[in-house]
């Protein structure tokens, strides 16, 4: 006896189907005429934020130099992002999360380049590193040594204490024979340096030189400068005016100086984004900025957060800019190359 099998389809495609899950979900957004009245306040949160961004060079430093606080730690301000991201979600707001896209976009414009873009080239005449070496450094020597490790041409250090100076000159002597110390900076060289001398800064101290630094492709002339300390204090805000002048002394220094290749190496306390030192910033490139591979944070050393160590040139094209691992000292070391 022959019996026939069939296979028993009555319940195939009863289940759910994606297309039927999405539409099923649009039409309860759709209905949900609160989706879009819910989460006014977000949304004005990410039109503020937005407003900060953009306009952060028009916040005033009359009231304890709050534009040069924010401009300080500005990148960090798109942490804010995911924040309100997630408020969005939680609170079902159209309105915020379409509101999102503003900051985003404002960011991205302001910092994506240094984040997503790895600008470095190879090649170079010269490689350049600077670091404050922290005046308490229980390990002068080995903080040179790491520093000189990276092969730089012309190391300069900030911060260096009278009884700690031979210390580093000794660590330093074998890969750089030529050197200048004028008060708490120095500069060492593997090509000669002459013409070195101070520079004002208005501190009543030396804590900036200069001095020329003639490479087999001719003279240039370094900069080294540790420019004054910066504090936040509930009472008075950002006290920042004593940097403040310093820099300006420091910018007139360097737009006075006749020789066209320029090299500025140096701990400036601020960042390329605060407004109160652009008597320096003008006139000058970061090496970073034109030839860095991310933000190039560079204190406190053991979670930076901002680049307040700075490579800046001027005459000189930048190739290629990176921090220094950890040494001692509360701040990392930075290293760049540059074309001549």
């Amino acid at each position: 006896m022959v019996q026939a099998y069939r296979a028993d389809t009555d319940d195939v495609g009863t289940g759910p189907r994606p297309g039927s899950r999405f539409r099923a979900l649009r039409h309860r957004l759709a209905s949900d005429r609160g989706i879009w009245r819910r989460g006014i306040l977000l949304a004005l949160c990410s039109v503020l934020l937005t407003v900060v961004l953009v306009l952060h060079s028009d916040i005033p430093n009359a009231i304890g130099n709050l534009g040069s606080l924010i401009e300080t730690f500005l990148p960090w301000f798109g942490l804010l992002v995911p924040v309100l991201l997630v408020l969005g979600l939680v609170r079902r707001s159209a309105t915020a999360l379409i509101a999102l896209v503003l900051p985003v976009a404002v960011w991205l414009n302001l910092f994506g380049g240094l984040l997503f873009a790895d600008k470095s080239g190879t090649g170079g005449d010269l490689t350049v590193a600077t670091h404050n070496v922290n005046a308490g450094n229980p390990d002068p020597a080995g903080t040179a040594q790491q520093v000189a490790g990276s092969n730089a041409d012309v190391v300069a250090l900030q911060e260096l204490p009278s009884g700690k100076v031979a210390a580093y000159e000794d660590a330093l002597a074998d890969r750089y024979p030529h050197h200048s110390v004028q008060g708490t900076v120095g500069l060492w060289s593997k090509y000669p340096v002459t013409d070195s001398s101070p520079v004002d800064i208005k501190l009543g101290w030396t804590r900036a030189m200069r001095a020329t630094v003639t490479t087999p492709e001719g003279p240039v002339k370094v900069y080294v400068a540790h420019l004054p300390s910066v504090r936040v204090k509930l009472n008075a805000g950002f006290t920042a005016n004593q940097r403040d002048d310093s820099a300006d002394a420091l910018g007139e220094a360097i737009s006075d100086e006749p020789l066209e290749r320029v090299v500025l190496l140096g701990d400036l306390n601020g960042t390329m984004n605060d407004r109160s030192l652009n008597a320096v910033t003008a006139q000058m490139r970061s090496t970073q900025g034109a030839a860095g591979d991310g933000f190039g944070f560079s204190w406190p050393a053991g979670f930076p957060m901002a680049r307040i160590d700075q490579i800046m040139v001027r005459g000189v094209e930048p190739l290629a800019s990176w921090t220094l691992p950890a040494t001692d000292s509360d701040h990392l070391p930075i290293a760049a190359r540059v074309e001549l």
